[in-house]
């Protein structure tokens, strides 16, 4: 996708657009976490810190070979996690997926043991992937409800994607009005299921 300064959002727009796909809503105890794939350490961190904290027992790892780096992402944050001290059982990963789709879609038995233990579930994502969360409700329909810890990611020149300056430049936009055009498409095509704020969860 390519954007141009001419297709930017006004600023009321540009609040609309982030207010929609801002999807963070922590759960208020221990839940089991989903990291969505990614290049970047920072949601591994954040949820090794979660894990000390007796909130997050069961961690799920997604993601194949990255694009850019050529890691594995889910044997990145696999790493990170033990590294820091959260033990090999806690931690469960699918390491072939390359897509949010696949990501869900081959982490499901993973999810599925997570609630058979009657564990809710957190998505672990960037604060405007709000498709994370419609995916989760399209192939996990018997989930009562999910909830999200959210990050704010750089781009691959390290540039952050804030919640507040993420219009600011062509490369911190991108990514953001991506998700906000696709997320029709995908609606519309059946591959996501659109979710609701209800009481401070994703229903």
């Amino acid at each position: 996708m390519t954007t141009s300064v001419e297709e930017f959002p006004s600023p009321a727009e540009a609040e609309r657009i982030a207010a929609y796909l801002d999807v963070h809503a922590p759960p208020a105890g221990p839940a089991a976490h989903i990291i969505f794939g990614t290049r970047l350490p920072t949601p591994a961190e954040l949820v090794a810190q979660r894990y000390h904290e007796g909130l997050a027992p069961l961690i799920i790892l997604t993601g194949g070979t990255n694009r850019h780096t050529g890691v594995v992402e889910a044997h990145l944050h696999r790493h990170i996690l033990l590294e820091r001290g959260v033990p090999e059982g806690a931690i469960r990963y699918e390491d072939s997926s390359t897509t949010t789709g696949e990501n869900v879609q081959r982490a499901l038995p993973f999810l599925h043991e997570a609630l058979r233990a009657g564990l809710g579930l957190t998505a672990v994502c960037k604060w405007y992937h709000r498709r994370a969360l419609q995916r989760l409700r399209l192939l996990l329909p018997e989930a009562r409800a999910f909830h999200a810890v959210t990050w704010e990611p750089a781009t691959v020149d390290g540039v952050k994607i804030t919640r507040s300056e993420w219009l600011t430049s062509l490369a911190t936009a991108q990514p953001v009005l991506k998700e906000w055009r696709v997320i029709p498409m995908r609606l519309a095509d059946g591959t996501l299921r659109e979710v609701e704020l209800i009481d401070g969860a994703w229903r």
